[in-house]
């Protein structure tokens, strides 16, 4: 199934294609929803391909259209239970905690292209998701101030029910102090005391300092989720 969404930003359109997609439909699939896009007098509009579970052949199907990979969001997954946190956290208290986790939200992520810019009207439609548990939301503090938070999403329609770390940051002034190990396994012993056994989480691949905590963690590669642009042509 491909579906297509109009963006403001840097794309006129963010098209994603599920895993489950057929390969042979695949190129005539992202023409048909490009085609949708109206003329720019600038120039050919932006368009950006999302490709679940990307395989090698992708790249050669979507070449004829301009489109070519510029980055991978990796899956990750590992079992639970996990080890212990040792580290104290909190829930997320909506209309309390707010303005905090924002600002440091967007110092943690001011590179990400998702996350970065997070505002309340943002904040608040993620909130209303039917998924929003406050309590999946860990904070941690340091001397009264928002130091790290473990967001996290448990996806109840998936066998086995899997629980995913949503969102993880660390406020920059609080950088150098080994926060994110004990961030992430908050979240996992989070997931783990309400009976889920498998977690999950997204990753850039080339956020290498990430990796090395998630590795260490027992995280593997489950998957990858490539991204297509298009090159101007």
């Amino acid at each position: 199934m491909t579906t297509s969404v109009p963006l403001q930003g840097d794309f006129a359109l963010s098209i994603s294609v599920s895993s489950d997609h057929q390969r042979t439909a695949l190129a005539a699939a992202v023409r048909s929803a490009m085609a949708t896009l109206h003329p720019s007098p600038a120039g050919p509009s932006a368009v950006q391909v999302w490709i679940e579970d990307a395989h090698e052949r992708d790249t050669a199907l979507l070449a004829p259209l301009g489109l070519v990979p510029y980055r991978d969001l990796l899956q990750l997954r590992r079992p639970l239970p996990a080890e212990p946190s040792g580290l104290v956290t909190r829930s997320f208290v909506p209309g309390v905690d707010d303005d905090a986790f924002i600002a440091v939200n967007n110092r943690a992520f001011a590179w990400h292209p998702e996350q970065a810019g997070l505002t309340r009207e943002r904040l608040a439609a993620t909130m209303r998701e039917d998924w929003f548990d406050p309590e999946g939301f860990r904070l941690h503090e340091i001397e009264g101030r928002l130091a790290g938070f473990c967001w996290t999403k448990v996806h109840a329609d998936h066998e086995p029910v899997m629980g995913e770390i949503y969102v993880i940051g660390v406020d920059p002034d609080f950088h150098g102090r080994g926060l994110g190990r004990p961030m992430t396994l908050a979240g996992l012993e989070h997931l783990s005391a309400k009976g889920i056994t498998l977690a999950n989480l997204y990753v850039e691949a080339d956020n290498d300092a990430a990796l090395r905590v998630y590795d260490k963690l027992g995280f593997h590669t489950h998957c990858v989720n490539r991204a297509f642009r298009n090159d101007g042509r």
